[in-house]
């Protein structure tokens, strides 16, 4: 009768061939028609399948959610294919197009993936930040006890040299996270060199240090009693360095045996005694990470909600031809190789789709009572959205005002409103949350922690602004100072809707020239299509006193290239409020997106209205601030902060260029997007005129146009391109130093002196 035990062993050696025929299939079978390698990781594949065998099959429920290391990728696939909710058809397409992605994608595969994965040391870190907020849900009532899970992450060993990893656990430890296990394939290889030996021991002491529980899984039962029995032979084996180890792993056998006779001489003979080559090679092999008996009782005894590092030792490329080469990273078996592997499986030539070929007997009924009894998700889960009622958002009323503090009086009467929307909002900032005017909302709705935190200074009556108690009911997460880790943090709370069901509205702000610190993390948040808010604020050299490091230059650019986040730089409070307003509206929409509002601490007249024919405009990336008269020769355009001096010049000059219009941009990205897709769409027969080509047909063809940002100039300048304007483009290129305002806008050209030189250049005969 077959046991769990060997039914996992089985489906190990089933996921390994699966995985490396995948592979093989797409590189060695499948018609090539561009003559490009297509690449895949067999060996990396090879040293995690025991690992995710043991985790899929025997240890997750239901509710755990992984984030599987992106070279790891097909196994999962063939998992998902052994379990009946992955195709045939999308094995055979992996790396093509419409197929099984390279690395796992939320949204692009068609299996359930809990977390994408590709940029490394990312995955491992957003199962903390996911774990709390599971750990908030569930405080907030959203969230039933019994439906919560487990974060796991499979992590490649060359991973942790991952510095974000190490950022998220410092903050983890501060939130006190719980429900995780990080699972590292320890294979001691990276793609271009052996892991050092001397981090291995240092592991152990920054985990713990972080409260982790730390397990270590270097030999499995074979190897393990076996080495029980000569001592010595185990003091040489755990100071054997790891490119040692490597170099014999991949010469077998033979090479042991000469090594060990070599280093131990009479010593090592009662460990060599009784094994051929063939069955020292296997035993010398039979490491933590491959040995089903050791990984099985590992994750038994780890059930509890103790973050957890397992570090399961591993060979890379385990049961290839080129297990424990340090070229195999990007190694592919040759198609006489791969055919031998089919053979040793017992699988004939044509079945190698069949699930379970080359199974049979009673082992095939208890691998197929293991597959059918295995508790995991099987299914996508469909997508939740349009459930949150959002409320109009007035404007902060005041004759003058910075959109950055207008924000935090919008927070501040959406949190004494109260409400649906109010009640889902979770802010959170990495260590600046008084300064990006967040403060009133904390006083208003608290800090959350897992466990009640007293204000001592409010305890000791010592009169503070911040009233900033802690409990499990606040709506604030206050972070250190990385950027990274607030990305990470808004795209767990980003994907709550998605990963639990449950939608919820993150804002998280910070210093906007340190988006860039966290770039990598914005991204990597964006595509999985979290959605969140996020505040970037104060912007540009217009924080004068601050100097250059924290001036902003090119987050506009950043966001004109960022897919999935949609970037706005209001002017006027009343802009601010309808952006923040359609910012909630696309968190909860299904064709939406997230969105960066790019804000200022320079206070301005606000704009009298006569209407709110402007809105639809403002929402679609600009509208006439002063209207241009019909075939105008010219017309300023400019973005945010800097307004004043736009509309200043545009007064000024008026009086000599009659109907000279002031465009007033609220989205470079909005319309840099709707022009290049009304180009695209001249091909398909469906052509509308675009947003900023219909404004500028207010204008005579050829006009000039002035464009002035507190930004990189290009965030504007391309506009020129749209309907062949001649431009004068005026922004910041050079890194800003301390100053008045007067002082830095004339230095760098956005003074009103700059804006009617510019106009006079473009009208002027050359």
């Amino acid at each position: 009768m077959t046991t769990d035990i060997d039914a996992l062993k089985i489906l190990d050696d089933k996921l390994r061939f699966l995985s490396s025929w995948t592979i093989h299939h797409a590189n060695h079978v499948r018609e090539a028609t561009d003559g490009l390698k297509v690449g895949g990781h067999q060996a990396s594949c090879a040293s995690m399948t025991a690992i995710m065998a043991a985790l899929y099959f025997h240890a997750l429920g239901p509710n755990d959610r992984v984030a599987v290391k992106p070279h790891a990728g097909p196994v999962l696939h063939a998992i998902h294919y052994l379990l009946g909710s992955q195709t045939l058809e999308q094995l055979q397409n992996f790396r093509g197009f419409g197929g099984m992605q390279s690395y796992p994608s939320r949204t692009k595969d068609q299996i359930p993936v809990d977390f994408s994965t590709g940029s490394v040391g990312l995955g491992v870190a957003i199962t903390a930040f996911a774990s709390l907020v599971q750990d908030y849900l569930t405080a907030h009532g959203k969230m039933a006890d019994e439906d919560r899970g487990r974060f796991v992450a499979l992590i490649g060993d060359a991973e942790l040299d991952e510095g974000n990893i190490y950022e998220c656990l410092i903050e983890a430890y501060k939130h006190d996270i719980r429900n995780c296990w990080w699972i590292v394939d320890y294979n001691r290889q990276s793609l271009d060199a052996t892991s050092a030996d001397r981090m291995f021991e240092r592991f152990d002491e920054i985990f713990a240090s972080c409260g982790w529980r730390t397990v270590e899984l270097r030999y499995g039962k074979e190897l393990s009693d076996a080495l029980d029995k000569v001592p010595a032979v185990r003091g040489w084996l755990d100071n054997l360095p790891n490119a040692d180890s490597a170099v014999l792993l991949y010469q077998g056998g033979a090479a042991w045996r000469a090594r060990i006779e070599g280093d131990l001489g009479k010593a090592g003979a009662p460990f060599l005694k009784g094994l051929d080559d063939e069955a020292l090679g296997a035993l010398m092999s039979n490491l933590g990470g491959h040995c089903m008996e050791t990984l099985t009782q590992a994750f038994d005894a780890a059930m509890d909600d103790v973050p957890t590092l397992f570090v399961a030792w591993t060979v890379k490329g385990f049961g290839l031809p080129f297990a424990g080469h340090k070229d195999n990273h990007s190694g592919l078996m040759n198609p006489t190789q791969a055919h031998a592997m089919r053979d040793m499986m017992g699988i004939a030539q044509g079945d190698e789709w069949i699930p379970l070929a080359g199974i049979g007997g009673n082992a095939r009924a208890g691998v197929e009572a293991l597959i059918g009894s295995t508790r995991i998700r099987r299914d996508k889960r469909s997508r939740d959205f349009g459930r949150i009622a959002i409320p109009p958002i007035p404007a902060p009323t005041g004759e003058e005002q910075t959109t950055q503090a207008a924000f935090g009086r919008i927070l501040l009467d959406l949190s004494r409103a109260g409400g649906d929307l109010a009640d889902r909002i979770v802010t959170t900032s990495p260590d600046v949350t008084v300064s990006t005017n967040l403060g009133a909302w904390v006083n208003q709705r608290g800090l959350f922690k897992r466990r009640d935190m007293a204000d001592v200074f409010a305890a000791a009556k010592v009169p503070s602004a911040q009233k900033w108690s802690a409990t499990n009911q606040g709506q604030h997460m206050e972070l250190g100072i990385a950027e990274s880790n607030l990305f990470l943090m808004l795209a767990a709370l980003g994907l709550s809707g998605d990963v639990f069901g449950e939608r919820l509205i993150p804002i998280g702000t910070l210093y906007d020239p340190f988006i860039a610190r966290g770039l990598d993390s914005l991204n990597y948040a964006c595509y999985q299509d979290a959605r969140f808010l996020l505040v970037a604020t104060p912007s540009g050299i217009t924080l004068g006193p601050e100097g250059g490091a924290h001036q902003s230059i090119n987050p506009p650019l950043i966001a004109l290239g960022q897919p999935g986040l949609r970037h706005y730089e209001p002017a006027f409070a009343d802009e601010l409020a309808a952006m923040m307003e359609e910012a909630f509206r696309l968190i909860d929409d299904p064709a939406g997106e997230s969105t960066y509002l790019r804000l200022s601490t320079r206070s301005i007249v606000q704009h009298e209205r006569a209407d709110d024919s402007w809105k639809s405009g403002a929402l679609a990336g600009g509208y006439w601030l002063r209207e241009p008269a019909t075939g105008a020769e010219a017309a300023i355009v400019a973005m945010g902060a800097i307004m004043p001096e736009a509309i200043a010049a545009h007064d000024e000059l008026s009086a000599d260029i009659p109907g000279l219009g002031l465009l007033a941009v609220t989205s470079p990205d909005l319309l840099h997007r709707g022009w290049t897709a009304a180009q695209a769409s001249r091909w398909s027969g469906t052509y509308h005129p675009s947003h900023i080509e219909s404004l500028l047909a207010r204008l005579a063809p050829g006009a000039g146009i002035v464009t002035l940002c507190d930004a990189a100039p290009a965030s504007l300048s391309w506009i020129g391109g749209v309907l062949g304007n001649r431009v004068a483009p005026l922004g910041v290129e050079r890194f800003g130093q301390t100053g008045s305002l007067a002082q830095l806008y004339a230095a760098y050209r956005l003074d009103g002196a700059a804006i009617t030189q510019a106009v006079a250049e473009l009208l002027l005969p050359a």
